[in-house]
């Protein structure tokens, strides 16, 4: 039986079927709205168990990031809940850049994707979940151009203020899982680190700053077509409310540690990135900074310092990204450390796991390693 149908119309959905031949597909990747981004996938096939189909995404020098599809493998489930990797190999010659997904489903139906989707029910258990937890206090920061909720859940009793978000870049769906570990651990009150934050520090988590490009299958952008992570300097209710709820909510409790959780599209490693090139730049900062990201390299093979983005020199730090912005806004007043973590879409180089690559579970065993990082260092 051939593939009868493939279809996306669901929660995080995004793919163009351009035609369908037997068991292969010729499809292209929809672009977030009013926006010329374009890299997140994901959608279903319908088939023949048994039988391998081929799935040719064309046009992908034009994507955000064509660096990110050599030696890229897609992410590929029959149960939506573990996420493997599919046999996949990337042309750049090929009608204008092709990524060819080679699959032998064990049932009639399976799901690829970019990375593992983090659905927006999903989103809702998480939170249903912290918030019945003992110590643990919920409060709506504001609301998303399509209305939904700016979820935050504080915990803690100390003076720190500790602020940890993700998927301002909705299609960064490993940001997500990172909170999962992360929730986990800090409403674990038997694990020894977590009695530590929660005695040092006020933890302030926001597992989702953009809901709204979450449910609509973009990689980047809000409804509005606005990249989150350059609104930080100047937020406003027409373009980026979720920002302008967010740190408004920073200004209230001041912030001396903060972490924005992210995927990269073309490096193969976990890493961090700082604040280098604020204008108010202080060695002892920087010196925190590098403490911090040398103790968590030293607690995990899944993080490492070598590669990673070039660094701004001094004064030409980007102040609409929020790591640069927090760093300045509240370096006087609360000596705050700011940092933007990445994790990959493709295989690592180091650690590799050749039946998932880069996975969720990864993503929330690394969460844990960041937190007691943090704990040594509070």
């Amino acid at each position: 039986m051939p593939i009868t149908d493939i279809n996306a119309a669901f929660d995080s959905g995004n793919i163009i079927v351009h035609a369908i031949d037997g068991n292969s597909a010729t499809l292209g990747i929809r672009k977030d709205k009013d926006s010329e981004f374009a890299q997140w996938f994901h959608f279903r096939v319908a088939c023949a168990a048994g039988e391998e189909i081929e799935l040719r995404i064309t046009g992908l020098e034009g994507s955000a990031y064509p660096g990110g599809w050599p030696d890229y493998r897609a992410c590929v489930s029959e149960d939506r809940d573990f996420w493997g990797r599919a046999d996949t190999s990337y042309d750049k010659a090929a009608d204008g850049g092709t990524l060819t997904i080679r699959y032998t489903p064990a049932s009639d139906i399976v799901w690829f994707a970019y990375f593992a989707p983090f659905s927006m029910e999903r989103h809702h258990d998480l939170i249903a979940d912290a918030a019945t937890c003992e110590g643990v206090s919920y409060r709506c920061l504001g609301h998303s151009l399509e209305g939904q909720p700016i979820d935050c859940l504080s915990m803690g009793d100390g003076e720190t203020q500790v602020w940890l978000y993700a998927r301002q870049h909705p299609g960064e769906t490993q940001a997500e899982y990172w909170m999962e570990g992360a929730l986990d651990m800090l409403t674990d009150l038997s694990d020894p680190h977590t009695r530590v934050l929660l005695e040092k520090c006020r933890l302030h988590i926001v597992p989702n700053c953009n809901p709204d490009g979450s449910c609509r299958g973009h990689l980047r952008t809000n409804f509005a077509g606005v990249n989150l992570n350059r609104e930080w300097a100047e937020p406003n209710l027409e373009r980026s409310p979720e920002v302008l709820g967010i740190r408004n909510a920073m200004d209230e409790t001041g912030v001396h540690w903060a972490m924005d959780v992210h995927g990269d599209e073309a490096i193969p490693a976990a890493f961090m990135a700082g604040f280098e090139g604020i204008p108010s730049w202080t060695d002892d900062q920087g010196a925190r900074y590098n403490d911090f990201i040398n103790r968590l390299a030293a607690r995990t093979p899944d993080f490492q310092t070598e590669l990673g983005y070039t660094k701004a020199g001094p004064g030409k730090a980007n102040l609409t990204m929020s790591t640069n912005q927090l760093a300045e806004r509240f370096g006087s007043s609360h000596k705050c450390v700011s940092m933007t973590l990445e994790m990959p879409y493709k295989d690592t180089v180091h650690g590799n796991d050749p039946y998932q690559g880069w996975s969720p579970e990864r993503c929330r065993l690394l969460a844990r390693e960041c937190l007691a990082t943090l704990a040594e260092m509070v």
